[in-house]
C-alpha cells in the first residue's frame, strides 16, 4: 500500500470538483452484477415461455424477499429464512427497470470501491450494505409487504464513496459545499421517488445501507491509503 498524496492532489479539478481514482471492469464487480441479473432473467424467461406456473415470481418472493414478519413471529418456510433474507433480498428485483437501475449504479461505483479497498473489500462492503439495508427496513418500516432489490447495497457503495470524498476534501482543504449539495440531492431524489411510487420506495433500506457504507469506510479506511 502507498500514500497517494501527489496523485490525489492531481485528481483535483478546480476548487470544488473532486475525482476519486477508479478501476474499470473489475472482475468482482462484473461477476456480482452477472449473478444478480440471473434471477430476474430466469423469472422473465419462465413467465414468457409458460414453462412454469404463473406464480414463479411469487414463489421467488416468498423464498427470498425480506419479510419483517419473519422477525416478529411468522413461521419461516425453511430453517434460518429470517437470516438468509438479509442477503437474498438483494438478488431479487421487481422487473428489468428496477434491476438495471441498481446494476448501472453498481458498475459505476464498483470501480471506485475496488480501487480503494480491492475486490474482496468491494464484495464485503456490498454484502454488509445489503444487510444494513435489511436492518434499516426492519427497524424503520412497519410494512408487512416484501422488500426486494439491491438498493440498500448500492446506497452502501454511495455511503463509502461520499465518506472518501469527504476524507479527500478534508485532506486537500477543499470546499465541502459540493459534498453537502450532492447529499441533499440524494435526499431529494429519494423523496421524489417515494412520491412517484406512491410510498412503495424502501427508503428505510436506502438509509440503512448508506449508514453501513459510511461506517464500513470509516473503520476500514481511516486514512488516505490505497491498494496498489
Amino acid at each position: 500500500m502507498f500514500h497517494l498524496d501527489e496523485s490525489l492532489k492531481a485528481s483535483r479539478m478546480g476548487p470544488e470538483h473532486i475525482s476519486l481514482p477508479t478501476r474499470a471492469n473489475a472482475r468482482a464487480v462484473i461477476l456480482l452484477v452477472g449473478i444478480t441479473c440471473l434471477p430476474e432473467v430466469f423469472l422473465t424467461v419462465l413467465e414468457a415461455s409458460g414453462i412454469a406456473a404463473a406464480n414463479a415470481r411469487q414463489q421467488a418472493l416468498i423464498v427470498g424477499a425480506f419479510w419483517t414478519g419473519l422477525l416478529s413471529g411468522w413461521e419461516p418456510i425453511f430453517p434460518f429464512q429470517n437470516v438468509t433474507m438479509f442477503l437474498s433480498h438483494a438478488f431479487l428485483h421487481g422487473g428489468f427497470l428496477h434491476l438495471i437501475g441498481n446494476m448501472v449504479a453498481t458498475l459505476a461505483l464498483g470501480g471506485i470501491v475496488v480501487a480503494r479497498i480491492g475486490e474482496r473489500g468491494f464484495l464485503l462492503l456490498y454484502a454488509l450494505s445489503a444487510i444494513g439495508g435489511g436492518i434499516g427496513f426492519a427497524l424503520l418500516s412497519g410494512s408487512e409487504a416484501p422488500m426486494i432489490g439491491a438498493s440498500g447495497a448500492v446506497f452502501g457503495l454511495i455511503g463509502a464513496w461520499k465518506f472518501w470524498e469527504w476524507q479527500m476534501r478534508h485532506h486537500l482543504n477543499s470546499a465541502m459545499r459540493p459534498l453537502w449539495r450532492s447529499l441533499l440531492g440524494l435526499l431529494l431524489l429519494n423523496v421524489i421517488l417515494w412520491v412517484a411510487l406512491s410510498g412503495l420506495l424502501a427508503w428505510e433500506a436506502h438509509l440503512g445501507g448508506f449508514i453501513a457504507g459510511v461506517v464500513f469506510a470509516a473503520i476500514v479506511t481511516p486514512t488516505l491509503r490505497y491498494r496498489v
